[in-house]
């Protein structure tokens, strides 16, 4: 069984997704802020739980966290990158330290864990970086500006990556969800179509990731839907945002 490093365990879809991976027997760091919320699993599957807890916000607690993890395991087989955060751009305020915010998490927690993490993956066995990206990059949506463009810019980053890494044998999965209901999505006060459980999501991808694909996505009609909705011409593109921005505001 693999050594994997998942963050954002303690909610959502890394919560689901550390009890399946544990269940199936892997050797599981399971990455939060505090261990309180984790510490159930770590009694309840003995040997295989290490904590990794700090703020992924701070690259010395991701060091902190993969030297842990070396001195523990060695290397590790599998990375997956969960955590992230939303905030919504409000028309008329338009807020650059909500841009950075989002970006922090989003975007260069991700590459300063990449930086860490990849050397044990060179250690690891058929190494696997799995990073959690979203299906808004498909398509432009009111007040999602902070959210979607630190996505966006995970999908570019995680596509040139998986170019680079190829040679090296780590495969490289993106993750591309529509909406699930987290901690997160729950703070939303907009319609969201077609919302998957965080259990049900988790399931999916733990069914996938064997298969190392370069890409997970779901629900399948919703993701379709807004891959096509993407590809219309600019002008349609806008009114069609105009027309969600009214209704978010009607609703």
């Amino acid at each position: 069984m693999s050594r994997c490093w998942l963050t954002g365990a303690s909610s959502g879809i890394g919560a689901e997704l550390a009890r399946i991976l544990l269940e199936q027997g892997h050797q599981v760091a399971l990455g939060a802020r505090q261990a309180n919320r984790l510490a159930p699993l770590a009694e309840q599957f003995p040997g295989q739980v290490l904590l990794a807890i700090g703020d992924l916000d701070d690259p010395e607690d991701i060091a902190a966290i993969t030297a842990q993890i070396e001195q523990a395991w060695g290397g590790l087989d599998m990375v997956i990158l969960n955590a992230g955060t939303c905030e919504y751009l409000e028309p008329g305020q338009f807020d650059p330290a909500l841009v950075e915010r989002v970006m922090r998490t989003n975007l260069l927690s991700v590459a300063y864990c990449m930086a860490s993490a990849l050397p044990l993956l060179r250690k690891g066995q058929r190494p696997h970086l799995v990073v959690m990206g979203s299906s808004v990059t498909w398509l432009a949506l009111p007040r999602a500006g902070a959210y979607g463009a630190s996505k966006a810019a995970v999908r570019y980053l995680m596509e040139s990556q998986r170019i680079d890494l190829a040679r090296e044998g780590i495969a490289v999965t993106l993750v591309s969800p529509g909406f699930v209901d987290t901690p997160l999505t729950r703070r939303n006060d907009f319609p969201m179509p077609q919302l998957w459980s965080a259990q049900r999501a988790a399931r999916h991808i733990a069914r996938r990731l064997p298969h190392r694909p370069v890409e997970i996505n779901f629900p399948g009609l919703f993701t379709c839907v807004l891959r096509l909705l993407g590809a219309l011409p600019a002008r349609l593109r806008l009114a069609l945002g105009q027309r969600l921005a009214r209704h978010e505001q009607e609703g």
